[in-house]
């Protein structure tokens, strides 16, 4: 596996949950709706020994003021936001909701993981400037 022309090491979060993500859709195949996807992984990343929350509540502000909130699907190693989907392709309207998830979460790191197909397809979204 490779992102940007560098090969990721086994210690990388990426990599690991990658492998579990391509267990979960090996094991239980593709196409069916995200929450499977997002709670198969729940349950591989504990039997993996990956820490993740979910169902966290971050506020969303507008001009001071708190105007939603927003629930990702996962975040993993309290450093990255994983998002399932089971679309026909990661494209540019994904990754400009991931960057706005990263802009909520004080995040820089996001993860899409797209389960539509038989072979995994996903994609690494990283926020290069919080402001």
């Amino acid at each position: 596996m490779n992102i940007n022309s560098k090969k990721l090491s086994k210690d990388d979060p990426i990599y690991k949950i990658i492998g579990c993500s391509m267990t979960v859709l090996n094991t239980i195949g593709h196409g069916l709706r995200e929450k499977t996807y997002e709670r198969a992984l729940m349950v591989e990343f504990s039997y993996q020994g990956i820490p993740f929350e979910t169902q966290k509540i971050f506020p969303v502000h507008y001009r001071e003021e708190k105007i939603d909130e927003f629930i990702p699907d996962l975040i993993v190693n309290q450093e990255m936001v994983v998002d399932t989907k089971t679309v026909d392709s990661i494209n540019n309207e994904h990754i400009g909701q991931m960057l706005n998830y990263l802009k909520i979460t004080g995040l820089e790191i996001g993860l899409l993981l797209n389960f539509k197909h038989p072979k995994l397809q996903w994609r690494k979204v990283v926020l290069e400037n919080k402001n």
